[in-house]
């Protein structure tokens, strides 16, 4: 009887194993969830010893992690190795997946990791190169190839070598958005409402009394630390259920908001603060458009035409942050069929996001479109941009086709400036 009931919790234990590696609609349920699927118990893995020569290094031992780094532990859901398309939840594309010339497959808001290993050389004024990791945040995950740049964070001093996807997301998901609607990060020991579900999707449901759900991509809250920064403040967003797809016929809209101090900016700066400081002063963000960029945003369709309306501007390559907590009101502005393509007015915000993705994109500083060229559109088609094949330039504007730009469409800062 004891070998039998052994041999039970065996195979209940392998099959635990299995459901953790494949699909699951609620793995995290918008905080911590399953612990084995992060981490390993009594350092062995599906039976085999963990060491240093085949899954974690000694430092990671520390924490029992499946992966050799926190990062790598993440991309074993996260990375869509032999996919054919954009899928799901991931945001990385494996490196021998992508041979030259063939771009990054997944098309998630935040864009594919897999950016940050395409290289490129070309000719403007002489040779050029252009270094993978000026694509994005540079995360270090030694078992999926992503190794981390040098110094530190533009306009901070966070280390480029401690860049992990444990830097802007909470592993653990402590903050959490109870029925009162105002956000809270539970100190160790401190009795709060318990998350039940995520707060990320249109479709989330709203907690009832004593109920929680949480934040948005379970990203830091106040009060997370980490490395050598402290968040002090909470991100706010609405994506539709289904994110990661391509662009070709609809957009997706993730409802970007604002409310007080939490606002993209504000986070961002965690990190990044002297971007917008009087020492290294870039672009103003978290601020009102205002009557007169609100109406260019509205107005522009694309360079030469300005014939568009506030029912119908909203542009992916472009998004705005709604100045609204009221994640009903975010839901509800959150598609991915072009169903609410509604655009900004003169109180909503433009943001960081605005013009950058948050992982990685085809383009210089993680930028939506190639800001170092004048036309992105040429004779009314992709070019082959800056070393990059045809289908690479393509699928970093998210496979839109070049037929609803301008047959020669200057950048899209002139989607809020019109200087074109």
């Amino acid at each position: 009887m004891k070998k039998f009931r052994l041999f039970t919790y065996i195979v209940i234990a392998e099959a635990t194993l299995f459901s953790l590696n494949s699909p699951s609609l609620s793995f995290h349920s918008g905080n911590v969830a399953e612990c084995g699927g992060c981490h390993t118990m009594h350092n062995s893995s599906a039976g085999i010893k963990v060491t240093t020569s085949n899954l974690m290094t000694s430092q990671a031992t520390s924490s029992l992690l499946r992966g050799s780094d926190s990062s790598s532990t993440c991309l074993d859901c996260h990375e869509g190795a032999g996919l054919s398309g954009p899928t799901g939840y991931h945001v990385s594309t494996p490196g021998s997946e992508m041979t030259t010339g063939v771009p990054p497959k997944q098309l998630t808001p935040g864009g594919d990791f897999g950016w940050l290993k395409k290289s490129y050389a070309f000719s403007d004024h002489g040779t050029v190169i252009e270094n993978g990791s000026h694509h994005g945040h540079n995360i270090v995950a030694v078992d999926k190839g992503y190794t981390a740049a040098t110094g530190t964070s533009p306009g901070g001093s966070y280390p480029a070598s401690m860049l992990s996807c444990g830097s802007c997301h909470d592993p653990h998901g402590k903050a959490r958005r109870p029925s009162t609607g105002s956000f809270a990060a539970p100190a160790m020991g401190q009795v709060n409402a318990p998350i039940k579900s995520s707060g990320s999707y249109a479709n989330s449901p709203i907690p009832a009394s004593g109920e929680a759900v949480g934040v948005y991509r379970l990203l830091a809250g106040r009060n997370y630390v980490s490395g050598p920064v402290t968040f002090q403040t909470y991100p706010i967003a609405v994506a539709p259920a289904t994110y990661n797809q391509s662009e070709a016929t609809a957009q997706v809209r993730v409802a970007y908001g604002a409310s007080g101090t939490n606002t993209w900016g504000n986070w961002c700066a965690t990190c990044h603060g002297r971007m917008h400081s009087k020492e290294n002063y870039v672009h103003p963000v978290d601020q009102s458009l205002g009557s007169k960029i609100a109406t260019n945003y509205n107005a522009y369709v694309k360079t030469g035409d300005l014939t568009g309306n506030s029912t119908t501007s909203y542009l992916s390559l472009v998004p705005f942050a709604t100045n609204s907590g009221d994640f009903e009101a975010l839901a509800a502005l959150a598609n991915n069929n072009n169903s609410n393509l509604s655009g900004p007015g003169a109180n909503d915000h433009v943001n960081c996001l605005t013009c950058h993705r948050a992982h990685a994109s085809g383009w210089m500083n993680a930028l939506r479109w190639n800001n170092n060229t004048t036309y992105i559109v040429e004779n009314g088609t992709w070019p082959a941009a800056q070393g990059r094949t045809v289908e690479e330039t393509q699928k970093a504007y998210y496979d839109r086709p070049a037929t609803v730009f301008s047959t020669y469409q200057k950048v899209l800062c002139n989607k809020c400036h019109q200087k074109d």
